[in-house]
């Protein structure tokens, strides 16, 4: 059983474990922004390539690289929710004095990964894209490339 510790928002190792999970939210947004960004770029090219060849029912190649990286996103989308929701709890503790040493070496996402995943899924920030980037690919495939 762990016994309470006086922590409090000053203290160097409250600070240190702060930041460390900052900076793994902030690599799982970089994450999900690049996830984005590679999408882009490799659907633009296979469309063009596509177009050039004129093969137009291979436009839908497309969607193999849209599919995995919506699939990647979520992954990382859903982490980013895990460890808001760990700094959030662990954050809560520090206000009601309730921080033990356990807490200050536990960097992992809080929560259920499963219900992270799913609101992930369901935020405008992984429909609003993908969704765009198929329709995309369906509007090229039988408007641009008949």
């Amino acid at each position: 059983m762990s016994k309470k510790n006086n922590f409090n928002e000053s203290s160097p190792s409250v600070q240190t474990h702060l930041s460390i999970i900052q900076n793994v939210i902030q690599r799982m947004a970089s994450n999900s922004s690049q996830c984005k960004a590679w999408n882009i770029a490799i659907v633009s090219a296979i469309l063009v390539i596509v177009a050039d060849k004129s093969k137009p029912d291979f436009a839908w190649i497309a969607l193999l690289p849209t599919i995995l990286f919506l699939l990647l996103d979520v992954y990382y989308l859903a982490l980013e929710k895990g460890f808001r929701a760990r700094y959030n709890e662990f954050i809560e503790k520090l206000h009601y004095g309730e921080i033990v040493t356990e807490d200050l070496f536990s960097v992992s996402p809080y929560g259920s990964m499963w219900k992270h995943r799913l609101d992930a899924i369901k935020s405008f920030s992984i429909w609003g894209f993908y969704g765009g980037v198929i329709l995309l690919i369906v509007l090229t495939r039988y408007f641009v490339l008949r």
